[in-house]
């Protein structure tokens, strides 16, 4: 699997000024959520300002699961919430959080579609 160190980096590099730290989606998590049965990973972005400030409304939600020989991400903002999800297999797919329906990639949403193909090229 992708260490944390590149998918924070590949984040810093799609959503520039923005640093970013990896951590479990679940903070009670001892360790990265990873099932190595499933090689299954559930993660939370968090980013920071250049000056090291907080910036929750700007993480990131990133779950990364094996279907067949290869990889699927699922990507959303976590503020708003009922943002668009974003799924990315072989090409993005944007869904409706509260249906599943596909949708219009949102406002700002090329970002998180350049997240996904870096993260794809690192698997």
């Amino acid at each position: 699997m992708i260490p944390p160190q590149l998918v924070a980096a590949a984040a810093d590099v799609c959503f520039k000024p923005l640093r970013h730290a990896v951590v479990p989606q679940h903070p009670a998590a001892a360790e990265l959520p990873h099932d190595p049965e499933t090689d299954d990973w559930a993660l939370l972005l968090q980013a920071r300002d250049g000056e090291g400030c907080r910036k929750p409304e700007q993480d990131i939600e990133l779950e990364i699961y094996r279907s067949g020989d290869g990889h699927n991400l699922m990507l959303s903002r976590v503020e708003p919430e009922g943002e668009p999800l974003l799924w990315h297999g072989g090409h993005p797919v944007w869904m409706d959080s509260s249906n599943g329906q596909r949708c219009p990639r949102p406002v700002g949403g090329e970002a998180l579609e350049a997240l996904a193909r870096r993260l794809h090229a690192l698997l």
